[in-house]
């Protein structure tokens, strides 16, 4: 695949995880059985997208750094794990006693991960001019505060969801732009066509 045509494929998935996860925690907050099933089932859907995010990103981020591209496989990889486990949590019965908390603490850590392995996707993205740059310096400084977010949530401060704003408007842009052009070709995508 081109670096455009995975550009294309990971923006469509970053709008499907969005879209995903968004509606499978609404259904979940219902309390009604088959709502709790069904968007226990939409979150696990998030979980194998947002693998695909980190795996279609892979060869992208690769030439650009290895390091960078390894990370953000495992964080995206560590992301869908915790939500995932955070699903666990949610489908435990009330009796139990530990759904709501586990399954907040579960989606903070996990948020942790994304911040930090954001922060360095949009540097790369940024170096190696594969967005525009605005979009790229929005990235870094969203997934930044995403990362703050998650913290100060864990330590029991209630400002996430705010902190989450910048961040969660960036993928959704990011997403949009990335259906609509791709990534830009890099220098490191031209090498192979001026030699051959």
């Amino acid at each position: 695949m081109s670096t455009r045509a995975i550009g294309r494929a990971m923006g469509a998935l970053f709008l499907l995880a969005f879209v995903a996860y968004g509606t499978g925690t609404a259904l979940v907050g219902s309390g009604s059985g088959a709502r709790v099933a069904a968007g226990a089932l939409l979150m696990l859907v998030n979980s194998a997208v947002v693998v695909g995010i980190g795996v279609l990103a892979f060869p992208v981020l690769r030439p650009h750094g290895e390091l960078t591209a390894h990370a953000y496989l495992v964080g995206r990889a560590a992301e869908a794990a915790l939500l995932a486990v955070g699903v666990v949590f949610v489908l435990l019965p009330a009796s139990a006693g530990v759904g709501a908390a586990g399954n907040h603490y579960s989606y903070q850590v996990a948020m942790m991960a994304v911040g930090a392995v954001g922060v360095l996707f949009c540097r790369v993205l940024l170096r190696a001019r594969l967005v525009h740059r605005a979009i790229a310096v929005w990235g870094v400084v969203g997934y930044a505060v995403f990362l703050l977010g998650a913290v100060l949530e864990v330590l029991g401060y209630g400002v996430g969801v705010a902190l989450s704003v910048p961040g969660g408007l960036f993928e959704v842009a990011l997403g949009v732009l990335l259906i609509a052009r791709g990534f830009a070709r890099s220098e490191v995508d031209r090498e192979p066509a001026l030699a051959g």
